[in-house]
């Protein structure tokens, strides 16, 4: 798959890149990213959930009336679960929601999600941005001259390592997820609308194919 890498005006530069099959080209596999999202999402949880059990809310622990000859149910304390302020029965408890997946499926998924959005011309190579000094409404006009920052659209901008700069310039832009190439994630691709790489970002697929591991 070729494609034209564009400078910070939205015009082709005359220079192409072309995305290694492997990575851009193959049948999407629902399935294992539908797995990688749901792993991401679980890892997410704080999972600090919890209720008390009748032995720690608050409440005397003296029997209620003798157990017989009341014509009444027999009672224990006040902390009883039956009643009001009284302890939760198989309440939530603290405990993580994180589960494993084993790296090929999480490579998969990724790949997977690379050329689902290759297959819809969701993919954008952009020239290499650098600014003296951060500057919001900069990568905005950038934005703009892509032709991706409509209402809504969410965009993940791929860069080949971190810039301070660039990444100041766009981390108050809600629809914009800044990222460098080694930390992308298949949540976070699909979670996008478009993904622009730069263009010395997607120039190490075509060095090294192992980077999406």
């Amino acid at each position: 798959m070729t494609l034209d890498i564009l400078n910070i005006e939205g015009k082709k530069t005359g220079r192409t890149v072309e995305l290694p099959a492997e990575i851009f080209g193959v049948e999407p596999n629902n399935h294992v990213i539908y797995l990688a999202v749901k792993q991401y999402l679980a890892a997410q949880r704080q999972g600090t959930h919890k209720v008390k059990t009748r032995a720690e809310v608050k409440g005397a622990s003296r029997k209620l009336h003798k157990q017989k000859g009341t014509g009444g149910s027999r009672k224990g304390n006040i902390r009883n679960p039956l009643y009001k302020g009284g302890g939760t029965i198989f309440g939530p408890k603290p405990h993580g929601y994180a589960f494993k997946l084993n790296r090929k499926v999480k490579d998969l998924a990724k790949i997977s999600a690379l050329s689902a959005k290759a297959k819809d011309n969701s993919i954008i190579i952009l020239e290499d941005v650098n600014f003296a000094a951060p500057k919001t409404k900069q990568f905005l006009s950038i934005l703009n001259n892509l032709n991706i920052n409509a209402a809504g659209k969410k965009t993940m901008f791929v860069m080949p390592e971190f810039n301070d700069n660039v990444y100041l310039s766009l981390r108050n832009i809600p629809t914009v997820n800044g990222a460098i190439l080694s930390d992308i994630n298949t949540y976070d691709i699909m979670n996008s609308n478009y993904v622009v790489f730069t263009e010395s970002a997607v120039k190490i697929f075509t060095e090294d194919e192992s980077v999406v591991a």
